[in-house]
Order: structure tokens, then sequence, then C-alpha cells
């Protein structure tokens, strides 16, 4: 069922002009998921990883420019990102609950959860 709901979303961005899409990488409790960022969305929103597991957001090239601020999350938060428009940014999640995040430059209209197992 994730798989076909994936798939929609990513013909779903396709279509609305968005550059790219990026699948999990060992998501839905795997060790390490990627999440794309584009230039107005976070790919596998909310996603699912293991406790210990590194997350990285890449910067879909070319991409406006965007962040990951932590809003909540159970534990110490790792460090926000900076404003980037390429590379990548990860985080090691360590401690099991729901991770919010935004972008800070888009605020509330570009978020994302990440569920630690």
């Amino acid at each position: 069922m994730r798989l076909l709901l994936i798939a929609a979303v990513a013909a779903t961005l396709t279509a609305a002009g968005c550059s790219s899409y990026s699948t999990s990488s060992g998501g839905t409790g795997g060790r390490s998921t990627s999440i794309l960022v584009g230039n107005d969305y976070y790919s596998l929103v909310p996603d699912t990883v293991a406790s210990g597991a590194q997350v990285t957001w890449t910067w879909a090239t070319p991409s406006n420019g965007h962040t990951v601020n932590w809003d909540s999350g159970p534990g110490t938060l790792p460090a926000n990102s900076a404003t980037m428009t390429s590379g990548s940014y990860n985080a090691t999640l360590t401690t099991p609950g729901t991770y919010h995040y935004h972008c800070l430059v888009h605020g509330a209209a570009m978020s994302g959860i990440i569920v630690v197992q």
C-alpha cells in the first residue's frame, strides 16, 4: 500500500512540475532514510525509521534555498540545518517518538514528520 502511495505522490509531484522525487533507502523501520528537498516539498513525509537511524536530506538541484528546522521531538533535538541550496544535511535520531520539522524559509507550508521506533 505504501509503495502505491509513494508512486501516486511521485506522479503528482511530476505533474506539478517539481524537479524530482526520492524514495526511501531503508525507511519504514530501516537504519537510514533519504529525503529529497525539492523547490517546495520534502519527499517521504512522514517516514518511519528505526532508533539510531541516520536521516539524510539532500537538496535537489536547483533548489530555492531551504532548511530543516526541528519543531518538536523526544529528548535533545538535532541541530538545525543552515539555509542551503545544494548538498545534504544529516541527523541521527536515537530516541523513539515523533519528530516534527519545517523549512524556516517556507514555514508550516513545508513541513515534515519522522517517526522513530
